[in-house]
C-alpha cells in the first residue's frame, strides 16, 4: 500500500549521450500527475566534454523548474559495447551530481525493474512502457512527443514512486526458521 504524503515530487532521468529523458511526477496525496515530459537533445553537440556540460546545466534548470525532492535515474545496462557504457556512465554521473549538488536523493533503478513495475513484464518493450504510462497516468497523446526517453524517464518516476509504499526491508528471511533464529527478541514462551 501506497502512504499517503502531503505534497512529493520527483524528476525521473533515463540518462543518454545523444538523448536524456526526463519526467516530473507530482504526487499529492497518493495520486501521481504529470507535471514535466520531455528530452534533453544532444545529437548536434559533437564535443563530448560540451555534452557532459549541457547535461549539467540542464538538469540544473529542470532541478530549478520543478523543485523536485528525489531523483530516480535509470541504471545503465550492460552492452557488449564498453566504450557506449562508459559514456552512458559518464551522462548518468553528471545527472546525478547536479541532483546531489542540490541535496536531492537519488535512487538508481534497473530497466528491469522499472519495465516490472510500470507493466508486470521485466522485459516489456519502450512501446509497452509508454503505452501502460499514457493510461494510468492519463496522458493526452500530444504531450507524449516523439522520444521514447521521456517516457522511460518518467517510468523511473512513477516506479520510485510504487516503491514508496514498499520500502525494502533489511533482513531477507528463507523461512519461519530463519526468522525465529535472526528475532530472538520478539518470540514470546
Amino acid at each position: 500500500m501506497i502512504q499517503p504524503v502531503k505534497e512529493k515530487i520527483i524528476l525521473g532521468i533515463d540518462p543518454g549521450t545523444n538523448v536524456m529523458g526526463y519526467g516530473v511526477l507530482k504526487i499529492a496525496g497518493v495520486k501521481p500527475h504529470v507535471m514535466a515530459l520531455g528530452v534533453i537533445d544532444l545529437r548536434k553537440c559533437v564535443d563530448p566534454y560540451l555534452k557532459l556540460k549541457h547535461i549539467y546545466e540542464r538538469v540544473q534548470g529542470i532541478i530549478t523548474s520543478y523543485l523536485p525532492d528525489e531523483l530516480a535515474i535509470e541504471a545503465p545496462f550492460f552492452g557488449k559495447n564498453v566504450q557506449s557504457m562508459l559514456k552512458l556512465g559518464r551522462a548518468q554521473g553528471v545527472a546525478i551530481v547536479a541532483a546531489l549538488c542540490r541535496d536531492i536523493p537519488v535512487t538508481e533503478y534497473a530497466p528491469l525493474k522499472i519495465k516490472m513495475a510500470i507493466t508486470g513484464n521485466g522485459q516489456a518493450s519502450k512501446e509497452q512502457v509508454a503505452d501502460m504510462l499514457k493510461r494510468m497516468l492519463h496522458i493526452p497523446e500530444s504531450e507524449m512527443g516523439p522520444f521514447l526517453d521521456a517516457t522511460d524517464a518518467l517510468g523511473a518516476a512513477y516506479c520510485h514512486y510504487l516503491q514508496m509504499g514498499n520500502p525494502v526491508l533489511p533482513k531477507v528471511y528463507s523461512n519461519w526458521r530463519d526468522f525465529i533464529a535472526k528475532n530472538p527478541n520478539r518470540i514470546k514462551k
